[in-house]
């Protein structure tokens, strides 16, 4: 029976100009850099919607392309009727995030290289962009550190300009917009204050509410930071 098999694939490399051994170690390649691509979009996700599946298809996708390249190798007709058999496949799932969009199409390129027999471009290729992609990770490249952000409160009584409140506010604050004020109650005596404000450095939010927590007459403190809004 092995002996059958390996008259087989003699036969077939033969006709299609393949060796065995060059789709094994085609398809093995692809596993490999496949899983570094995969391990590198884990590692460095950050985000509310990570995907199980779409880490898994990272891998698979570079595998299925690289037999893809194999099988149209030195074959127009067959690169033709697998052109054709590919066209009736849909795809309706929607990719939210460009950099998920970045990751399939460095799957994709890195099975056409292994697939193609090209291993030195795909091994290479693959070190080059994972350390690329490690070092927007690492160094947070293109975050937004504006820090733009909304706090709401409520209080009671009237809030005038000499109130201690704003002495905190402009010791941890840039600027301070009142956006807008709405009283409430039966006697209306409690008042609803949005202010936008621009922080002066986000690591210490949890010291400016603690502050204004301490303040009498301020409650239901709520602060939302335009950064970490955007990112969601």
């Amino acid at each position: 029976m092995l002996e059958n098999l390996k008259y087989i694939l003699n036969d077939y490399s033969d006709q299609a100009g393949l060796d065995p051994l060059s789709v094994i170690l085609s398809l093995l390649l692809a596993f490999v850099l496949g899983q570094v691509l995969a391990w590198i979009y884990s590692f460095t996700y950050h985000g509310l919607s990570y995907s199980k599946s779409f880490v898994q298809s990272l891998i698979i996708i570079t595998i299925v392309v690289a037999m893809v390249m194999t099988t149209i190798a030195g074959s127009f007709v067959v690169a033709v009727g697998l052109m054709g058999a590919l066209s009736i496949i849909r795809f309706r799932n929607i990719i939210k995030d460009t950099r998920d969009i970045a990751f399939l199409f460095c799957a994709l390129v890195v099975g056409m290289a292994c697939g193609s027999g090209r291993y030195t471009i795909a091994v290479i290729g693959t070190a080059a962009l994972g350390l690329v992609l490690l070092y927007l990770y690492w160094v947070d490249f293109g975050a937004f550190h504006s820090s733009n952000a909304l706090l709401r409160f409520t209080f009671h009584g009237e809030l005038g300009p000499e109130h201690p409140l704003f002495g905190v506010l402009r010791r941890f604050c840039r600027t301070i917009v009142l956006t807008s004020s709405q009283s409430r109650g039966p006697d209306r005596s409690r008042m609803d204050y949005a202010y936008q404000i621009t922080l002066r450095k986000a690591s210490m939010n949890q010291q400016m509410l603690s502050e204004l927590q301490k303040m009498e007459g301020i409650e239901n403190i709520s602060l939302s930071v335009q950064e970490q809004i955007l990112e969601l």
